[in-house]
């Protein structure tokens, strides 16, 4: 324990030396002389003391937390000030205790950075300390109490040589009652690059800032003429929202030169928020969204940071490529959507942003790529996909690190980015300390990068497609003091994408066994794109028969696209939910249009004709729709020329439409009898419906009567001929006195025939409430008629 003492400035006398290393033996004599009596008789008694020392005596016993390093990168000249908190968690007070700065040597290269990093607390001192005037002095630390620290050295103090990355730390050294002693208490260890003067090749550095969010939209729209859109929640509302996480992503990012990386998904979100806009709650309700201005604002900000500069943009909705190539192209029809996904994307962008984007590039997640990957995202036409260095494994015959650009065949080319650099900023970022922290050991990587070699090299940053603000202000932090620094130079992607690759680098794409597992358990299933292909298959069969089939197939076009997006790994219950409700949305409405049932119909001769009536409760028109009726048995009951027959089928927004089939019957007796509608190209559309149709017998007596009410009929009609005649003649000549003629024919009865009340036109009937009525509907099927089954026992006239 004597042995572990530091005191800053000094080395122990040997005699000094001496005598603690006696006090140590003495101490220790009684141990040694009774081994069995502790370990046998008295373990926790024995541990008690042990740890009791360690909490008072070890470096972990205060904590020190570096919040604020400034300048991050300091040339020659500056003061470099650190601020920061230091607390005790052990069981005693510490006292005579003072923090100081040390300076430990450089690193050598880029593995020897990833090693310290992993050691920032704990251990013994590094380096020499720089004159005690700089440290901060505590007369005493009482446990649990926090304390703060300012230190400010002149850069001249800290004796830096070369240029390159040093270690530095902040160590508290002070004394407690159980070791009455200087020693290191506390550490915290960073990074300091150093490169006070422009470096002689500067790395040409691109920075992707991407604009991505989860999926908000829903497929559902409002019935007026702009249908308005629907949000599954409001979350997106608050991220553009003053402090909200994209709106600091827009902002952050408007300050620095970067290549914007946008998902047109998010872009088409904000612009529908600019309208009326509904938002559905957790119970299914639907309310007003009020966040017209916060939409507006955001979007004119992001126009404005755009102009002029280089965007590129994801296919709609940023669809999982990695999915799609280990699962998707298992299901037959699943790649078409990555192409309508990117020819939606670049309209998106071009009529909200107005910039022409490049659409040229496809991300992966995390950059993870393998063949099968590269071979799909290259389907839809993209020649240059975005990895990362740790998918890309490089050479060891390589001392540095290579240029990001590099040809993989097919005329594809892969752009690495630096897996260092692009994962800086994960974690938990929103205390001070571990922001700090982040950000210095970025620039010394980036520093690092640039001293491997004298050779010109290009770098790009891809960090993580959606940063949480705090993230997000630690990079746009780091990012700033990289690009005004002295070794690394600004580039957009399209000239790091074309820069010359390095002969040396890695061109051979990972198999797809290569890939790592645990994004492939973040996948989406197969089933997953199977329940996708039935979408979009009832959506191809149900906008075929719409007069504007726009209205349909864009919200559920993009809905599709939404569907695969790489937003749902790590959600599998949301993802699964969207799937569900965009199916039993589309569902819903394609059963607006479907057969009214019916019940059993009597037939009471051998020919009659059968309505079936057709609804439309959509709000626009459809056609090209048709209606087969047919016969189970076309031998007894014949429907048209055979067992079944078709007839086309329009019917107006809010009505129904009856459609009359004439049928034969052979032979008495029931009938089962099918209704379905037809798409044109002659795919059910709908449910089938089935009733019975019962033929009776017409008997002898029947008959009889039918033929004495004919003959009755007929006599009838002589008489009135006859009568009229008589009065024609009376008319053209004098008129007789009664009974001149030798004949009475007595009182006549020259009444007419009381005239037949017109049958009700059909067109006249009640018009449905809740159904608005137009000036030019039909009058004679088509009127609204009752979406109720007919009543049992049906009875159809001939």
């Amino acid at each position: 324990m004597a042995e572990a003492a530091d005191y800053p400035g000094m080395n122990p006398s040997p005699a000094r030396r001496l005598l603690r290393r006696t006090g140590a033996l003495l101490a220790a004599a009684p141990l040694l002389a009774a081994p069995a009596l502790l370990v046998g008789t008295a373990p926790a008694q024995a541990d008690a003391p042990a740890a009791a020392s360690a909490a008072a005596t070890g470096t972990s016993t205060v904590d020190v937390a570096v919040n604020e390093l400034s300048p991050s990168a300091p040339v020659s000249g500056d003061t470099l000030t650190i601020k920061g908190k230091v607390t005790n968690k052990g069981r005693q007070a510490v006292t005579d205790a003072h923090i100081g700065l040390r300076v430990g040597t450089s690193y050598t290269g880029r593995s020897s950075l990833d090693q310290a990093a992993k050691n920032g607390t704990g251990g013994s001192p590094d380096g020499s300390e720089v004159p005690g005037k700089y440290a901060k002095k505590f007369a005493k630390l009482e446990p649990g109490v926090t304390q703060d620290f300012t230190l400010s050295v002149p850069v001249k103090a800290l004796n830096l040589g070369a240029d390159g990355v040093y270690q530095i730390s902040a160590a508290l050294m002070g004394q407690t009652a159980a070791a009455p002693y200087q020693q290191t208490l506390g550490i915290q260890r960073t990074f300091l690059p150093w490169q006070p003067d422009a470096a002689g090749t500067r790395t040409r550095t691109t920075v992707l800032w991407p604009l991505i969010s989860e999926t908000g939209l829903t497929a559902e729209t409002g019935t007026n003429e702009t249908q308005t859109a629907v949000f599954g929640n409001d979350d997106l509302a608050k991220e553009i929202a003053p402090g909200g996480r994209l709106q600091q992503m827009l902002a952050l990012g408007s300050a620095l030169d970067v290549t914007w990386v946008i998902d047109p998904d998010l872009l088409a979100s904000v612009d529908a928020m600019t309208e009326a806009y509904k938002v559905k709650g957790a119970d299914g309700k639907l309310t007003s969204g009020r966040q017209q201005g916060v939409a507006n604002e955001w979007l004119k900000d992001l126009q404005a940071a755009v102009q002029d500069q280089k965007v590129v943009t994801l296919p709609f909705a940023d669809p999982d490529l990695a999915s799609l190539a280990h699962s998707g192209t298992k299901v037959t029809g699943s790649l078409s959507h990555l192409k309508d996904a990117t020819d939606a994307a670049v309209r998106a962008v071009d009529t909200i942003l107005h910039v022409t984007p490049d659409a040229s590039y496809a991300w992966p997640v995390e950059g993870a790529v393998d063949r099968d990957i590269v071979k799909v995202a290259t389907s839809a036409g993209a020649n240059k996909i975005i990895a990362r260095s740790d998918s890309f494994g490089e050479s060891e015959k390589l001392s540095y690190t290579p240029s990001a650009a590099r040809p993989i065949g097919g005329g594809t080319t892969a752009v690495v980015a630096d897996a260092r650099l692009s994962t800086a900023f994960q974690g938990d970022l929103t205390s001070a300390e571990h922001s700090t922290l982040a950000v210095q050991e970025f620039l010394a990587q980036s520093l690092m990068l640039d001293r491997q070699t004298d050779r010109q090299r290009t770098a790009v940053i891809a960090p993580q497609r959606t940063p949480t603000a705090s993230q997000a202000q630690t990079m746009a932090k780091a990012v700033a003091v990289l690009q005004g620094g002295t070794w690394t130079q600004s580039q957009s992607l399209s000239a790091t994408a074309s820069a010359k690759p390095d002969p040396g680098a890695t061109t051979t794409v990972p198999s797809s066994r290569a890939y790592p597992s645990k994004l492939r358990k973040q996948e989406l299933p197969q089933s997953a794109f199977e329940q996708i292909q039935a979408t979009q298959r009832e959506l191809e069969n149900f906008k075929v028969v719409l007069t504007d089939e726009s209205r349909v197939v864009t919200p559920f076009g993009r809905a599709v696209d939404r569907e695969m997006s790489t937003s749902w790994r790590g959600r599998t219950a949301a993802s699964d939910g969207f799937r569900t409700g965009v199916s039993e949305y589309l569902s819903g409405l394609t059963d607006q249009v479907s057969l009214i049932d019916k019940s059993e119909v009597k037939l009471s001769g051998r020919s009659a004709t059968i309505p079936v009536s057709v609804q439309n409760n959509l709000w626009q028109d459809v056609d090209h729709l048709k209606l087969r009726l047919t016969s189970d048995n076309g031998t007894r009951l014949k429907i048209g020329d055979g067992a079944s027959q078709e007839q086309e089928v329009t019917i107006t927004s809010g009505h129904s439409q009856s459609v009359k089939f004439t049928t034969t019957a052979k032979a008495t007796g029931p009938v089962w009898v099918y209704a379905q509608l037809l798409t044109e190209d002659n795919q059910p559309y709908g449910k089938q419906i089935a009733f019975q149709v019962d033929v009776t017998e017409v008997t002898p007596t029947v008959m009889l009567v039918i033929a004495g009410g004919v003959l009755l009929l007929v006599l009838a009609g002589f008489r009135m001929y006859t009568h009229r005649k008589r009065a024609a003649v009376e008319k053209a000549g004098e008129p007789d006195e009664p009974g001149t003629d030798g004949t009475d024919d007595g009182p006549r009865d020259d009444a007419e025939p009381a005239a037949q009340a017109e049958p009700e036109d059909e067109a006249a009937s009640p018009a449905r409430a809740d159904v608005p009525q137009q000036p030019s509907d039909p009058v004679a099927d088509t009127a609204s008629e009752s979406t109720a089954p007919s009543s049992t026992g049906e009875r159809v006239d001939r």
